[in-house]
C-alpha cells in the first residue's frame, strides 16, 4: 500500500498536468484540489499496510484489520455444494443379502454387511445355506414394492452405497434388526443399536455360529 508521501506526490503531479499555471489561483480549483488531497490522504490512513492473506487491511492506529468482503469459503464447501447425492426409485431385483439392483445400477446398502449367498451357518450342529436365508428375507421384505435409494457414497467395485426404503420401511435398518446382516462397523455406526438387539433377541444369524461376512471373503480369498 503506498505511503502518506507517495499520495502527495501524486497530487502535486495531478495539479501540475490539469492545472496549468494561473488557474490554480481560482479559489475553486484550490478547493477540488485540497477536496483530492483530503480523499487520497484518508485513503492512506485507512488501508495503511498491505492485505493478510484473508484479503484485508491492517490499520495502522488500532494494530488491527478490517475487511471489504465477506469470509472465504473454503475450495472443500464449495466442491461438497456441487456434489448432488443421486435418488433412484424402482422395483429393485436382489443380488444378496446387501446387494440390490434397480435398472443396470448396482446398490449396496450403505453401513451393512450381510453373509455372501453360498455362505453357511451352523445352528444346534447343523449346517443350513444361511446366506441364502439373508438374500432371501430381502427379496421378501421387498416383494413387488418400489423402493427409493437415497445415494451416500461410491465403493470401490463402483457400485453406489445408499439407504434404500421400501415405503417407510429402511431396508438396512430392518435387515441388521431382524438378524439377517450385520452392522459394519468400518464404515458406518449407524445400525450398531440395531445389531445389539438383534444379537439379543436371538434373531436371524444369531440364533446360531457363523462367521462374519468380511472374515469369510478374507478366508475364501487367500484360499
Amino acid at each position: 500500500m503506498p505511503s502518506l508521501q507517495e499520495y502527495y506526490d501524486e497530487v502535486e503531479a495531478i495539479k501540475h498536468r490539469y492545472f496549468p499555471l494561473g488557474v490554480y489561483d481560482n479559489i475553486m480549483m484550490k478547493m477540488v484540489y485540497i477536496f483530492i488531497v483530503m480523499i487520497l490522504a484518508g485513503a492512506a490512513f485507512a488501508h495503511g499496510g498491505g492485505l493478510n492473506k484473508e484479503g484485508c487491511h491492517k490499520n495502522r492506529k488500532t494494530g488491527g484489520y478490517h475487511c471489504h468482503r465477506g469470509p472465504k469459503v473454503s475450495s472443500k464447501k464449495k466442491i461438497n455444494r456441487q456434489i448432488k447425492k443421486q435418488t433412484l426409485t424402482g422395483i429393485p431385483k436382489i443380488t444378496d443379502g446387501d446387494t440390490i439392483r434397480i435398472g443396470n445400477t448396482r446398490i449396496r446398502l450403505h453401513g451393512i454387511d450381510a453373509p455372501e449367498t453360498e455362505q453357511t451357518c451352523t445352528t444346534n450342529g447343523k449346517e443350513w445355506r444361511c446366506g441364502w436365508e439373508a438374500t432371501n428375507a430381502l427379496a421378501n421384505i421387498v416383494g413387488e414394492h418400489w423402493v427409493t435409494c437415497l445415494e451416500r457414497d461410491t465403493d470401490h467395485y463402483g457400485r453406489v452405497v445408499a439407504v434404500c426404503r421400501a415405503g417407510p420401511i429402511n431396508l438396512n435398518a430392518w435387515m441388521v434388526g431382524k438378524g439377517w446382516a450385520f452392522a459394519y462397523r468400518r464404515y458406518s455406526m449407524d445400525y450398531v443399536q440395531d445389531e445389539n438387539e438383534a444379537r439379543a433377541a436371538g434373531k436371524g444369524l444369531w440364533r446360531g455360529k457363523f462367521i462374519m461376512p468380511w472374515e469369510w471373503r478374507r478366508e475364501k480369498k487367500s484360499k
